[in-house]
Protein backbone atom coordinates (compact mmCIF):
# COMPACT_ATOMS: atom_id res chain seq x y z
CA UNK A 1 0.00 0.00 0.00
CA UNK A 2 0.96 3.65 -1.04
CA UNK A 3 2.03 5.92 1.78
CA UNK A 4 0.67 9.28 1.49
CA UNK A 5 2.48 12.17 0.14
CA UNK A 6 3.42 15.16 2.89
CA UNK A 7 5.07 18.34 2.42
CA UNK A 8 7.26 19.52 5.33
CA UNK A 9 7.45 23.25 5.26
CA UNK A 10 10.46 24.44 7.41
CA UNK A 11 11.39 24.62 9.94
CA UNK A 12 10.49 21.60 11.66
CA UNK A 13 12.32 20.14 14.62
CA UNK A 14 14.38 17.04 13.89
CA UNK A 15 12.03 14.64 15.71
CA UNK A 16 8.95 15.94 14.02
CA UNK A 17 10.99 16.35 10.84
CA UNK A 18 12.22 12.77 10.66
CA UNK A 19 8.60 10.97 12.37
CA UNK A 20 7.08 12.63 8.72
CA UNK A 21 9.29 10.60 7.04
CA UNK A 22 9.37 7.73 8.83
CA UNK A 23 5.39 7.15 8.40
CA UNK A 24 4.41 8.67 5.29
CA UNK A 25 6.42 9.72 1.86
CA UNK A 26 7.56 13.04 2.36
CA UNK A 27 8.77 15.90 0.54
CA UNK A 28 10.14 19.06 1.00
CA UNK A 29 10.09 22.40 -0.52
CA UNK A 30 13.34 21.86 -2.84
CA UNK A 31 11.15 18.76 -4.31
CA UNK A 32 7.83 20.26 -5.20
CA UNK A 33 8.13 20.91 -8.77
CA UNK A 34 8.46 17.82 -9.41
CA UNK A 35 5.84 16.55 -6.76
CA UNK A 36 2.88 19.36 -6.30
CA UNK A 37 0.95 16.78 -7.81
CA UNK A 38 1.22 13.87 -5.24
CA UNK A 39 0.80 16.19 -2.04
CA UNK A 40 -2.27 15.47 0.14
CA UNK A 41 -1.27 17.35 3.41
CA UNK A 42 1.23 19.95 4.70
CA UNK A 43 3.24 19.59 8.54
CA UNK A 44 4.22 22.90 9.46
CA UNK A 45 5.01 25.28 12.57
CA UNK A 46 3.89 28.31 13.25
CA UNK A 47 7.05 29.68 12.11
CA UNK A 48 6.53 28.45 8.42
CA UNK A 49 4.81 30.22 6.03
CA UNK A 50 1.92 28.12 3.85
CA UNK A 51 0.34 31.12 2.05
CA UNK A 52 -1.99 31.07 -0.53
CA UNK A 53 0.22 30.56 -3.25
CA UNK A 54 1.38 27.32 -2.14
CA UNK A 55 -1.43 26.20 -1.11
CA UNK A 56 -3.12 26.81 -4.74
CA UNK A 57 -0.03 24.97 -6.11
CA UNK A 58 -0.80 21.93 -4.54
CA UNK A 59 -4.27 20.24 -6.19
CA UNK A 60 -4.56 17.45 -4.25
CA UNK A 61 -4.38 19.40 -0.96
CA UNK A 62 -6.77 18.01 1.58
CA UNK A 63 -5.34 18.82 4.86
CA UNK A 64 -2.75 21.38 7.44
CA UNK A 65 -1.42 19.87 10.49
CA UNK A 66 -0.01 22.63 12.64
CA UNK A 67 2.19 22.11 15.47
CA UNK A 68 1.83 25.18 17.64
CA UNK A 69 -1.55 26.74 18.46
CA UNK A 70 -1.12 29.70 16.99
CA UNK A 71 -1.41 29.35 12.96
CA UNK A 72 -1.36 33.07 11.61
CA UNK A 73 1.12 31.62 9.64
CA UNK A 74 -1.52 29.58 7.50
CA UNK A 75 -3.77 31.72 5.06
CA UNK A 76 -6.82 30.16 6.38
CA UNK A 77 -9.60 32.31 3.92
CA UNK A 78 -7.17 30.30 0.56
CA UNK A 79 -7.49 27.29 2.56
CA UNK A 80 -11.23 27.19 3.81
CA UNK A 81 -12.26 28.42 0.51
CA UNK A 82 -10.67 25.28 -0.84
CA UNK A 83 -12.45 22.48 1.94
CA UNK A 84 -8.94 22.19 3.33
CA UNK A 85 -8.55 21.06 6.88
CA UNK A 86 -6.82 22.82 9.08
CA UNK A 87 -5.43 21.77 12.91
CA UNK A 88 -3.46 23.29 15.69
CA UNK A 89 -1.89 21.88 19.10
CA UNK A 90 -4.03 23.78 21.71
CA UNK A 91 -3.76 22.89 25.31
CA UNK A 92 -0.93 20.56 25.49
CA UNK A 93 1.07 23.88 25.72
CA UNK A 94 -0.45 25.81 28.01
CA UNK A 95 1.20 25.04 31.05
CA UNK A 96 4.79 26.00 30.04
CA UNK A 97 3.27 29.10 27.78
CA UNK A 98 1.95 30.06 31.26
CA UNK A 99 4.97 29.55 33.37
CA UNK A 100 6.97 31.31 30.97
CA UNK A 101 4.64 34.00 31.52
CA UNK A 102 5.10 34.30 35.19
CA UNK A 103 8.61 33.97 34.99
CA UNK A 104 9.05 37.17 32.20
CA UNK A 105 7.16 39.01 34.89
CA UNK A 106 8.58 38.41 37.77
CA UNK A 107 11.96 38.57 35.78
CA UNK A 108 11.25 42.53 34.79
CA UNK A 109 9.55 43.17 38.37
CA UNK A 110 12.11 41.91 40.55
CA UNK A 111 15.06 42.69 38.00
CA UNK A 112 16.26 39.13 38.38
CA UNK A 113 18.85 39.37 35.38
CA UNK A 114 20.07 42.88 35.99
CA UNK A 115 20.62 41.63 39.58
CA UNK A 116 22.15 38.15 38.75
CA UNK A 117 24.72 40.96 36.49
CA UNK A 118 25.34 42.78 39.34
CA UNK A 119 26.41 39.67 40.87
CA UNK A 120 28.40 38.28 38.34
CA UNK A 121 30.41 41.68 37.56
CA UNK A 122 31.71 41.74 41.58
CA UNK A 123 29.20 44.95 42.40
CA UNK A 124 28.46 43.08 45.74
CA UNK A 125 31.48 44.10 47.52
CA UNK A 126 30.15 47.77 46.81
CA UNK A 127 27.21 47.41 48.12
CA UNK A 128 23.56 45.90 48.38
CA UNK A 129 21.64 45.90 44.76
CA UNK A 130 18.59 48.29 45.19
CA UNK A 131 15.35 47.79 46.17
CA UNK A 132 12.35 46.17 43.37
CA UNK A 133 9.12 45.89 42.87
CA UNK A 134 7.29 42.62 43.63
CA UNK A 135 4.38 40.76 42.31
CA UNK A 136 2.63 39.52 45.13
CA UNK A 137 -0.89 41.67 45.62
CA UNK A 138 -0.34 43.46 42.65
CA UNK A 139 -3.35 43.94 39.77
CA UNK A 140 -2.77 41.96 36.38
CA UNK A 141 -4.59 42.68 33.38
CA UNK A 142 -4.76 39.78 30.65
CA UNK A 143 -5.71 40.52 26.93
CA UNK A 144 -6.85 37.43 26.09
CA UNK A 145 -8.56 35.02 28.34
CA UNK A 146 -8.54 31.68 26.25
CA UNK A 147 -6.81 28.52 27.23
CA UNK A 148 -3.54 30.32 28.14
CA UNK A 149 -4.44 33.59 29.63
CA UNK A 150 -6.54 31.27 32.66
CA UNK A 151 -3.42 29.53 32.59
CA UNK A 152 -2.24 32.09 33.38
CA UNK A 153 -4.49 33.94 35.64
CA UNK A 154 -4.69 31.10 37.83
CA UNK A 155 -0.52 31.36 38.76
CA UNK A 156 -1.28 35.03 39.35
CA UNK A 157 -3.98 34.52 41.69
CA UNK A 158 -1.98 32.01 44.05
CA UNK A 159 0.38 35.11 44.19
CA UNK A 160 -2.45 37.23 45.72
CA UNK A 161 -2.79 39.52 42.07
CA UNK A 162 -5.97 41.08 41.35
CA UNK A 163 -6.50 39.70 38.11
CA UNK A 164 -8.92 41.92 35.44
CA UNK A 165 -8.89 41.14 31.62
CA UNK A 166 -9.70 42.50 27.92
CA UNK A 167 -11.55 40.06 25.44
CA UNK A 168 -13.45 40.52 22.23
CA UNK A 169 -16.26 39.19 24.33
CA UNK A 170 -16.98 38.99 27.70
CA UNK A 171 -16.17 35.39 29.24
CA UNK A 172 -19.36 34.46 31.12
CA UNK A 173 -18.06 32.06 33.31
CA UNK A 174 -15.13 33.97 35.13
CA UNK A 175 -15.34 35.99 38.56
CA UNK A 176 -12.45 38.27 37.03
CA UNK A 177 -13.27 42.17 36.42
CA UNK A 178 -14.13 42.86 32.83
CA UNK A 179 -12.74 45.90 31.10
CA UNK A 180 -14.26 47.31 27.76
CA UNK A 181 -10.69 47.98 25.72
CA UNK A 182 -7.30 47.09 25.90
CA UNK A 183 -6.64 50.96 26.82
CA UNK A 184 -9.04 51.00 29.56
CA UNK A 185 -7.30 47.51 30.95
CA UNK A 186 -4.27 48.90 30.98
CA UNK A 187 -5.23 51.99 32.70
CA UNK A 188 -6.62 49.73 35.50
CA UNK A 189 -3.55 47.53 36.61
CA UNK A 190 0.25 47.59 37.18
CA UNK A 191 1.10 44.94 34.85
CA UNK A 192 -0.14 43.74 31.39
CA UNK A 193 -0.09 40.29 29.83
CA UNK A 194 -0.56 39.66 26.22
CA UNK A 195 -2.12 36.23 25.67
CA UNK A 196 -4.01 36.76 22.15
CA UNK A 197 -3.60 35.14 18.66
CA UNK A 198 -1.57 36.79 16.15
CA UNK A 199 -3.06 37.90 12.47
CA UNK A 200 -4.68 40.47 10.86
CA UNK A 201 -7.17 41.37 13.49
CA UNK A 202 -4.70 42.04 16.35
CA UNK A 203 -2.00 43.33 14.44
CA UNK A 204 -0.98 46.93 16.73
CA UNK A 205 -3.39 45.91 19.03
CA UNK A 206 -0.79 46.93 22.33
CA UNK A 207 -0.74 50.48 20.56
CA UNK A 208 0.96 53.97 22.30
CA UNK A 209 -2.66 54.49 23.67
CA UNK A 210 -2.07 51.30 25.64
CA UNK A 211 1.24 51.84 26.25
CA UNK A 212 0.82 55.33 27.65
CA UNK A 213 -2.29 54.40 29.75
CA UNK A 214 -0.33 51.54 31.72
CA UNK A 215 2.43 54.42 32.56
CA UNK A 216 5.60 54.79 33.74
CA UNK A 217 5.31 52.28 36.37
CA UNK A 218 3.75 49.70 34.52
CA UNK A 219 5.25 46.67 33.11
CA UNK A 220 4.15 44.75 29.51
CA UNK A 221 4.72 41.17 28.93
CA UNK A 222 4.33 39.65 25.79
CA UNK A 223 3.79 36.03 24.97
CA UNK A 224 1.35 36.17 22.34
CA UNK A 225 2.94 37.11 18.56
CA UNK A 226 5.19 40.09 17.91
CA UNK A 227 2.57 41.33 15.91
CA UNK A 228 0.29 42.38 18.48
CA UNK A 229 2.75 44.76 20.08
CA UNK A 230 3.09 47.85 17.92
CA UNK A 231 6.92 47.21 18.10
CA UNK A 232 8.30 50.86 17.19
CA UNK A 233 6.07 52.62 19.87
CA UNK A 234 6.92 50.36 22.49
CA UNK A 235 10.49 50.88 22.14
CA UNK A 236 9.88 54.58 22.64
CA UNK A 237 7.40 54.54 25.30
CA UNK A 238 10.61 52.53 27.11
CA UNK A 239 13.32 54.84 25.59
CA UNK A 240 11.25 57.92 26.68
CA UNK A 241 9.77 56.35 30.12
CA UNK A 242 6.55 56.38 29.37
CA UNK A 243 6.52 52.67 30.12
CA UNK A 244 8.67 50.98 33.36
CA UNK A 245 9.75 47.92 31.82
CA UNK A 246 8.58 44.66 29.38
CA UNK A 247 9.43 40.86 29.24
CA UNK A 248 9.17 39.72 25.73
CA UNK A 249 9.63 36.37 24.45
CA UNK A 250 8.37 37.24 20.60
CA UNK A 251 8.91 40.25 18.15
CA UNK A 252 7.78 41.87 15.20
CA UNK A 253 10.70 40.31 12.93
CA UNK A 254 12.09 37.29 14.48
CA UNK A 255 14.91 36.20 15.12
CA UNK A 256 15.67 39.86 14.57
CA UNK A 257 15.15 42.27 17.91
CA UNK A 258 15.73 45.73 17.85
CA UNK A 259 19.33 47.07 19.32
CA UNK A 260 18.06 49.44 21.23
CA UNK A 261 16.00 46.69 23.74
CA UNK A 262 19.14 45.15 24.17
CA UNK A 263 21.08 47.32 26.28
CA UNK A 264 18.07 48.32 28.04
CA UNK A 265 18.30 46.92 31.79
CA UNK A 266 14.41 47.64 32.25
CA UNK A 267 13.71 44.68 29.40
CA UNK A 268 13.96 40.84 29.66
CA UNK A 269 14.21 39.36 26.49
CA UNK A 270 13.65 35.76 25.52
CA UNK A 271 14.05 33.81 21.97
CA UNK A 272 10.32 32.64 21.46
CA UNK A 273 10.47 30.00 23.83
CA UNK A 274 7.52 30.00 25.76
CA UNK A 275 6.60 26.26 25.03
CA UNK A 276 9.86 25.28 24.43
CA UNK A 277 9.98 22.34 27.21
CA UNK A 278 10.99 18.83 26.68
CA UNK A 279 7.31 17.90 27.96
CA UNK A 280 5.25 20.29 25.71
CA UNK A 281 7.40 19.82 22.42
CA UNK A 282 6.60 15.95 22.58
CA UNK A 283 2.92 16.38 23.06
CA UNK A 284 2.97 19.18 20.90
CA UNK A 285 4.41 16.75 18.05
CA UNK A 286 2.63 13.77 19.45
CA UNK A 287 -0.77 15.69 18.65
CA UNK A 288 0.00 17.04 14.92
CA UNK A 289 1.24 13.45 13.94
CA UNK A 290 -2.33 12.79 15.54
CA UNK A 291 -4.39 14.79 13.34
CA UNK A 292 -2.44 14.22 10.20
CA UNK A 293 -3.01 10.04 11.12
CA UNK A 294 -6.67 10.74 11.97
CA UNK A 295 -7.22 13.00 8.94
CA UNK A 296 -5.84 10.40 6.43
CA UNK A 297 -7.79 7.21 7.88
CA UNK A 298 -11.04 9.01 7.90
CA UNK A 299 -11.30 12.53 7.45
CA UNK A 300 -11.47 14.32 11.23
CA UNK A 301 -9.46 15.66 12.56
CA UNK A 302 -8.37 15.61 17.15
CA UNK A 303 -7.68 19.81 17.27
CA UNK A 304 -9.14 21.43 14.17
CA UNK A 305 -9.20 25.43 14.37
CA UNK A 306 -11.74 27.21 15.61
CA UNK A 307 -12.66 28.33 11.83
CA UNK A 308 -13.18 24.90 10.65
CA UNK A 309 -15.32 23.94 13.90
CA UNK A 310 -17.91 26.84 13.29
CA UNK A 311 -18.42 25.79 9.53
Amino acid sequence: MSRATILRVPPLSPQLHDAVGEQYDAVDPADLPARRDDVVGIVCTNTGRVDGDLIASLPRLGVIVNHGVGYDNIDVPAALARGIAISNTPDVLDDAVAETAIALLLAVRREVVAADRFVRDGRWPDGPYPLTAQVADSRVGIIGLGRIGRAVATRLEALGCAVSYHNRRQVPDVDYTYAASPAALAAAVDNLVVVVPGGAGTEALIDRSVLDALGPDGVLVNIARGSVVDEPELVAALREGRLGGAGLDVYADEPRVPEELTTMDNVVLLPHVASGTHVTRAAMRALTLDNLAAWLADGTLRTPIPELSAR
